[in-house]
């Protein structure tokens, strides 16, 4: 069964990469080919080495996986294949950054080696699984969904719960409009035509977002409602967090929901929200950290986060979800899975502030690794003192 939780703000970055460029393909210099096939290894033959060595991971030779999704986790996932494919050059990951409901359904299909979401998978999507091949959901890091905006010499826009429905709901138009100004009080509002950029793939930002919406407003929840696609009442549409972000940046007097980390990469001015406690609040790492530690997840690691409470709360949070198998036909690709998954669990922790994102509280990390520990046999993960 699904599980609400309560969650709060979140982090700083520092990394200056391109958004536009999120699609990551990690084969070095050389290519994508899929070498997967031709260097299966028995489970005999793979050695069981874990990824926290530095010397070698015996895949048998050179190996690429591949994987699909959301695009709210792209930047880090990027960072960490990279690092990844450094540490072991026979280790090729790639992800193609298609969004949440993409990535769920080339996952179901069994055209990826591995699925990303930031909505975990419903029992109906799960059902649809070849039951042989099994899935596990695995929390990977957390962030925070902020409403970006392209209104230039104003910083610091505060948008109170009823303010930022009304905006999405298309009752207020002008950035100037009475309620706006009543929430900013000596902040010089233009004149200006507001413009809502939404996702118009379908997404797990989408997701969590008009989940939050809906636990807040009985309108919203009544006339839209939530899920990975909607029919937004205003607005223009694009692809992708990477999409969302470009529109904000040409689209003057625009506002968009976008992950925290693209804001910081392509510096976007973001907006202060106000959370169920009536607080006004920006992302912070410490408050969402300390409260995803007192978190305690499902045996399935299913959570969806609604409307957190806490004055230091920041009102809009998720964890983003890597989809494996829970059984590879391939022994060689199970090792590299797992290898995938404990580097994200350990070195890729230490880097995810850098770039916007929560890292996973120690006890969710064990979890994590104790649940993808079972995809090979011949692998142990390990996540002890990193």
């Amino acid at each position: 069964m699904s599980q609400e939780i309560k969650v709060a703000k979140i982090s700083p970055l520092a990394r200056n990469f391109s958004v536009i460029a999120l699609t990551v393909s990690l084969a070095a210099c050389g290519g994508t080919t899929d070498t997967a096939t031709q260097n299966q290894s028995s489970p005999d033959s793979a050695t069981k080495t874990a990824a926290t060595s530095t010397e070698k991971l015996d895949l048998g030779g050179n190996l690429t996986i591949n994987g699909a999704g959301a695009s709210f986790p792209a930047p880090l996932y990027q960072r960490w294949f990279a690092d990844l494919n450094k540490k072991y050059p026979n280790l090729q990951v790639n992800y193609q950054s298609v969004g949440s409901g993409a990535g769920v359904k080339q996952f179901k299909a069994g055209t990826v080696d591995f699925g990303a979401s930031d909505v975990a998978m419903k029992d109906k999507d799960i059902a649809e699984i070849d039951a042989k091949k099994g899935v596990l959901l695995l929390p990977m890091s957390a962030g925070s969904v902020v409403f970006a905006y392209n209104l230039p010499g104003v910083d610091n826009i505060k948008l109170s719960r009823e303010v930022y429905i009304d905006i999405l709901l298309g009752k207020i138009k002008k950035w100037n409009d009475p309620k706006l100004a009543a929430v900013n009080s000596g902040v010089n509002l233009p004149d200006k035509n507001i413009t809502f950029v939404h996702r118009s793939d379908g997404s797990g930002t989408t997701g969590v977002f008009t989940k939050h919406l809906s636990a807040i407003s009985k309108e919203w929840e009544s006339k839209v409602g939530e899920g990975k696609t909607v029919q937004w009442p205003t607005g223009v549409g694009a692809k992708g967090n990477e999409g969302v972000t470009a529109q904000i940046k040409q689209t003057e007097g625009s506002i968009g929901y976008i992950e925290y980390g693209y804001a910081k990469l392509n510096n976007i001015s973001f907006a202060t929200l106000e959370n169920k406690e009536g607080e006004f609040v920006k992302p912070s790492d410490e408050a969402a950290s300390k409260t995803l530690s007192a978190v305690t997840l499902p045996s399935n690691l299913r959570a969806f986060i609604k409307d957190p409470e806490g004055k230091e709360s920041y009102p809009i949070v998720t964890y983003t979800w890597i989809l494996a198998y829970q059984k590879y036909d391939n022994p060689a690709k199970a090792k590299a899975v797992e290898a995938m998954i404990e580097y994200g669990l350990t070195e890729g922790q230490k880097v995810s502030t850098q770039l916007g994102y929560v890292p996973l509280p120690a006890n969710v990390v064990k979890k994590v690794a104790a649940a993808a520990d079972t995809i090979a046999p011949d692998y142990t993960i390990s996540v002890a003192n990193k």
